[in-house]
């Protein structure tokens, strides 16, 4: 009997999915959108359009100029002295991170809890213009991120788009080990542990398994400035990473690196990675590398800052703020040898929402406004993927756009205070 009634509770069921699908696609499309502002920044060439003017049509943009067709029903959306830009990306985040103690809230917090904070912190940075972005690693929460980023996809909660890297990877007693703790307490730690070539090529296997993008690797261990000079330990040899490379490259993916300084990051450019995160030590051999194979750094500012501004005792304020002098004087050569950057912020210890201010760092230290909104833009859709669908305001493109006031190419500050944003052609915040 009890079967007979699931049977009979199941078809009414289908009865109504199949009835809502047919509902779905009897409905018209969506009107067209007409954006109208000061300004349009076309973000390859630099040009500016005065006025410009944005026709879009579902998930997409059809037209751009200075003026476009104004279909009879479209819905036109006056911005007034604003310029319109691509949506911004963030290639660095940590989703599943808020401020504090970042040992003890992996540890104390659980993963659905903290699953149910990432959903939040990821509505924070859509509502702040950043319709993309790169979340480099759990902290120990595993493959959650695999879910947020599905329930993005699927509507079910707002959102960037996301690649994803589920749990990083680093060695015993590396990088996010815990190795302050009671050896007795077993406490785990926040990346999958891979010691050897074989081991990385199993964990980056059972991570894609698990619905991860991209491979996150921890390169480097703990850093500092000791006479002037950058000590940052190396964990992986040129050999393992291009041995991760390679297993990622098989999977139709890539390797990004948290690496600090040499000679990890000189091993990470020789195996051939995505992009070297943090960057704060490049050698001429690395940068050259770098040129070579369009490696981008990504010098993650926001977060250097943020701790050297929030240190929680004298001697800790005076070694950030060494390692964040020693960063600024290097981030200068590399932007006078001419490497590629993306913009992410590392973003998670410090408030999401917020990190729009690593684009006014990267200006404040030695970038021109239009070159850091194209390493944002034009780089960061090329390194998360997506190259010819974001990053740009061209017809076929997603309509992923924001509105910031003023001109950001003479405040790029105005990048922090978005008036509008739009993702996949539906107006979010306004």
């Amino acid at each position: 009997m009890l079967y007979f009634r699931l049977r009979n509770f199941a078809l009414p069921a289908c009865a109504v999915a199949l009835s809502l699908a047919a509902v779905a696609q009897a409905q018209p499309p969506a009107a067209p959108i007409v954006l109208h502002a000061a300004r349009l920044l076309q973000i390859d060439t630099g040009t500016l359009l005065q006025p410009g003017e944005i026709l879009i049509q579902g998930e997409r943009i059809l037209a751009v100029g200075t003026s476009v067709e104004h279909p009879q029903n479209a819905r036109v959306i006056d911005l007034g002295d604003a310029t319109l830009l691509p949506g911004l990306i963030d290639a660095h985040v940590h989703l599943f991170l808020h401020p504090g103690a970042e040992d003890l809230q992996t540890v104390e917090e659980s993963v659905p809890w903290r699953t149910l904070l990432a959903a939040q912190a990821a509505k924070a940075d859509l509502l702040a213009g950043f319709t993309a972005e790169r979340d480099m690693g759990t902290e120990g929460a595993g493959s959650a991120d695999t879910a947020v980023r599905d329930a993005i996809n699927a509507g079910i909660i707002p959102g960037p788009r996301l690649r994803i890297s589920g749990n990083a990877i680093s060695i015993l007693g590396g990088h996010e080990d815990a190795i302050h703790y009671n050896p007795a307490q077993h406490v785990l730690s926040n990346a999958d542990y891979a010691n050897s070539s074989d081991q990385l090529i199993e964990v980056i296997r059972q991570q894609h398994k698990e619905g991860s993008d991209f491979i996150k690797i921890y390169q480097t261990g703990h850093d500092q400035v000791v006479d002037g000079n950058l000590r940052t330990p190396c964990q992986y040899t040129e050999a393992q990473l291009a041995a991760a490379v390679e297993e990622a490259r098989r999977l139709g993916t890539t390797v990004g690196v948290h690496a600090q300084g040499e000679p990890g990051t000189l091993y990470a450019a020789q195996a051939g990675v995505a992009s070297i995160d943090h960057a704060t030590q490049l050698s001429d051999e690395t940068m050259r590398l770098m040129r070579e194979k369009n490696i981008p750094a990504v010098p993650t500012f926001a977060i250097f800052e943020y701790f050297a501004q929030h240190a929680e005792s004298p001697a800790q304020a005076a070694r950030e703020k060494a390692l964040l002098d020693y960063k600024i004087s290097e981030f200068k050569r590399q932007v006078a040898a001419g490497i590629p950057f993306a913009v992410g912020s590392d973003v998670g210890p410090f408030p999401h929402g917020t990190q729009a201010v690593e684009m006014e760092l990267m200006v404040r230290y030695g970038m021109k406004p239009l070159e850091v909104l194209q390493a944002d833009m034009i780089n960061g859709a090329k390194l998360l993927g997506w190259e010819g669908q974001i990053g740009q305001l061209k017809p076929g493109y997603f309509a992923d756009i924001v509105a910031v006031p003023g001109n950001p190419l003479e405040d790029i500050t105005a990048v922090e205070r978005v008036s509008l944003v739009m993702k996949n052609g539906a107006v979010v915040r306004q």
